[in-house]
């Protein structure tokens, strides 16, 4: 699958290929807002396959760092931009609920408290041994949940591939406060990645004014 904003020839020829190594819809949507031209090859690991010793923003990092090594192999010409987000319980590490139970479990866990969202990002160009890795925390504040509000967002299916079992972005996720980056909440943390990109040779290719104009 290839995004596909309008870009010049020019800013085409100069810019290396951008593979973003992920199936998330909500990434994908960051990096097409930011006006990148980009590719997506989502890396199939075992996210549950890691050393257990590791933190949660240690965990984070290092997946998103198997992800791009992974997909760097298949594309070792390409920018490859990678990430893995995790929500953090203090020492315990919410990744994307296994099914509705699971949801479930994590909302009634996270309810009216405040707990960690961290990013890990990796962005590789193995063919010119290019590599730049990251992680980014966010506080988020989470009102008290009755059971009947958790029942009907499990209903609706809005947790499905969230860590944590919420979307910040979703119509009503709880949330009364964050400290930190929104973007990174979402799943990329756009400051960082612009400046990790930048770094390996991508620039946006499409001007984010002129996209809502």
């Amino acid at each position: 699958m290839t995004e596909q904003p309008a870009a010049s020839e020019s800013a085409q020829a100069t810019t290396p290929r951008l593979v973003l190594a992920s199936a998330s819809p909500r990434r994908r949507g960051l990096l097409y807002e930011a006006g990148y031209v980009f590719e997506v090859h989502p890396a199939d690991i075992d996210e549950d396959d890691h050393p257990v010793t590791l933190s949660p923003a240690d965990l984070a990092e290092w997946l998103a760092t198997q992800k791009a090594d992974v997909i760097s192999r298949r594309y070792p010409d390409a920018v490859v931009l990678a990430a893995d987000t995790v929500v953090a319980f203090g020492e315990s590490n919410l990744g994307k609920p296994e099914d509705a139970g699971d949801a479930r479990r994590m909302l009634e866990l996270l309810g009216g408290t405040t707990h960690m969202v961290v990013t890990g990002v990796a962005v590789v160009r193995r063919l010119t041994g290019f590599t730049r890795t990251t992680r980014v925390i966010s506080a988020v504040s989470m009102r008290v949940l009755t059971p009947e509000e958790i029942a009907a967002y499990i209903a609706s299916n809005a947790w499905e591939g969230k860590a944590g079992g919420y979307g910040i972005q979703d119509d009503d996720p709880f949330v009364t406060r964050i400290n930190g980056s929104f973007t990174n909440i979402v799943g990329l943390p756009m400051e960082e990645i612009q400046a990790m990109l930048a770094e390996a040779g991508v620039l946006p290719t499409v001007d984010p004014k002129e996209k809502r104009e």
